[in-house]
């Protein structure tokens, strides 16, 4: 699994936070499915739904299956642990003494997604990487004038190059849309465990 936070350049200096304390608080599972439920919520919640929700998605189960030992375990975790250094980084807004969680105006301007990997795929960077080196193949063969290459005109081989990265562009971007926290109804970690 590779994971890429960024924020946006156009950021105002006090909702910058560094790449650092992204990548921090997104090492742990928990807190990813944390700012996945507030950035596809993006209001407040109180910390006994969220800990629901994450013991949920967790234990890949619906929320009226998740049991009383379930939910306290990640209530636990997030009131003592989770919340309060994600508090502090700066990405969310929590009021231990109420249990209440919002997303903080540095979260709205950051853009995560995470890029699972599952057995037999391969990561985009390392497609990417194949199709270029099948298009530059390509172009030497033509190149030479190797047969069955020389056949067809150069042009046309451009014109294939170009629509084999368009093509693929495309799937990235819907791919990686799919993949941004907050924008599906749970974690792709989460649906992963569940196929």
């Amino acid at each position: 699994m590779s994971v890429i936070g960024s924020s946006e350049t156009n950021s105002s200096p006090d909702t910058m936070i560094p790449d650092d304390d992204i990548f921090d608080v997104l090492a742990n599972q928990r807190r990813r499915y944390v700012l996945h439920a507030l950035k596809r919520e993006r209001e407040q919640t109180d910390l006994g739904s969220l800990a629901e929700q994450i013991a949920a998605w967790e234990n890949g189960i619906s929320i009226a299956e998740v049991t009383g030992n379930q939910r306290k375990r990640v209530y636990t975790a997030l009131q003592q642990s989770h919340l309060p250094k994600m508090d502090s980084v700066g990405l969310v807004e929590f009021n231990k003494n109420r249990g209440i969680i919002e997303p903080s105006p540095a979260l709205a301007e950051v853009d995560i997604y995470i890029d699972v990997v599952r057995g037999n795929e391969i990561p985009w960077s390392e497609y990417y990487l194949g199709l270029t080196a099948v298009c530059g193949a390509l172009v030497a063969a033509v190149w030479a004038g190797a047969y069955p290459f020389a056949l067809i005109s150069e042009f046309s081989w451009m014109v294939f190059m170009v629509i084999a990265f368009g093509f693929s562009s495309v799937a990235h971007i819907y791919y990686s849309n799919k993949s941004q926290i907050g924008q599906s109804a749970m974690p792709k970690e989460a649906a992963r465990m569940e196929e």
